[in-house]
């Protein structure tokens, strides 16, 4: 039997000395959790928590029309940007669907990073490449980069215990700086994350992933720092009510769909990607809604239930677990838009059961 060995970050040799448990993840081998995901996701919520997500992909594109290609390429109005400065976008086939969303940070006049999903990267360099045109050059950097994210209400205090030579608390949210000395290491700085708490994500070379790593939990002790996995990253994201690709988001869901709109600026003079489906769906009204489900009768909405009103088949579960917050078994389910009203009583199928659940307001949490 053939078996296809799974890719590693620079920090996987010393998960295990953290009590690192690892999994498959879209073909890396990461860690799940450290200590149990409660108490990572609680870390983070009240104190600090520190991610590998060094598996997330990295492309530079540069160059005279590096600007003119990406807005073509995106949905966001990527000439809002300024250097030091980040946006949340996404990429749109034609008909709509997404390809995937992702970070843009503009480095320089003419020069962009694009930080990408770790399942998505041949496909989004391969889509990027496929409509190269003008003077812009494109590189998966991927290879050489590590990405660590501190993440929680100590992440800044922890952080600046590292960093001299710059003041983290005059850093806005979705501003980065580059070149910041932490700890002896080289580091682009991003006031950036995916948990809906306060705190940075973290760029540097591979080979000095394990210092600084090492570094952070070791000036975190005192504010009771955790390392953390994929499971609490996974808990805390869906909290926050922000979207995963391949489940909130797909080929054959559009950004309107997923309440990612904010992030689509349909009014940009450029016919971007998509720009022609995504404005017949939002003029005719999207023909689905991404909503909160909170579970009224017993039971676990997980990823793909299936939702019914009455005898009617309105969608399906995309993400759900019992919310280590809020204490409540909730999810988010892509439905038909007629039932997406607050309160609207639905039955999620559970082991070929109904049962009970009714739609509530997102975002779930809110620091």
């Amino acid at each position: 039997m053939f078996v296809t060995k799974l890719k590693r970050t620079p920090l996987f040799d010393v998960y295990h000395e953290y009590g690192g448990k690892t999994i498959d993840f879209g073909g890396w081998e990461l860690p799940v959790q450290f200590s149990g995901i409660q108490k990572e996701h609680e870390a983070v919520r009240t104190k600090a928590g520190l991610f590998d997500v060094s598996h997330m992909g990295e492309v530079i594109v540069e160059g005279k029309d590096s600007l003119r290609y990406l807005q073509k390429m995106v949905t966001n109005n990527v000439e809002n940007l300024k250097p030091g400065y980040a946006q949340y976008t996404a990429m749109c086939y034609e008909n709509g669907g997404t390809v995937d969303d992702l970070l843009i940070y503009q480095l320089a006049e003419n020069k962009y990073l694009l930080v990408v999903n770790a399942a998505n990267i041949e496909k989004d360099y391969a889509w990027l490449k496929e409509h190269q045109d003008g003077k812009v050059a494109i590189h998966n950097i991927s290879d050489s980069i590590a990405q660590l994210a501190i993440q929680g209400p100590f992440a800044e205090t922890v952080l600046q215990k590292l960093i001299e030579d710059l003041d983290l608390s005059t850093m806005k949210s979705f501003t980065f700086a580059q070149h910041v000395d932490v700890n002896g290491i080289t580091t682009l700085v991003s006031r950036t994350g995916y948990t809906g708490e306060d705190g940075f994500e973290l760029y540097c070379k591979q080979e000095n992933a394990v210092q600084l790593w090492k570094a952070l939990l070791q000036a975190g002790e005192n504010e009771g720092i955790q390392p953390c996995g994929l499971g609490a990253r996974d808990t805390l994201r869906f909290e926050a009510a922000l979207c995963l690709y391949g489940q909130e988001l797909s080929a054959d869901i559009s950004p309107l769909e997923a309440k990612i709109g904010f992030a689509v600026k349909l009014n940009k003079d450029v016919n971007f990607i998509g720009k022609e489906a995504l404005q017949k769906q939002k003029e005719q009204g999207v023909p689905r809604k991404l909503v909160g489900v909170e579970m009224i009768e017993r039971g676990i909405p997980r990823h793909g239930y299936k939702v019914w009103a009455g005898n009617e088949y309105i969608g399906e579960v995309t993400t759900g677990t019992h919310s280590p917050t809020l204490k409540k078994n909730i999810g988010l389910a892509l439905l038909k838009t007629p039932f997406t009203e607050r309160d609207q009583e639905v039955e999620i199928e559970i082991r070929s059961k109904r049962v009970k659940a009714k739609v509530i307001l997102t975002p779930f949490y809110k620091r």
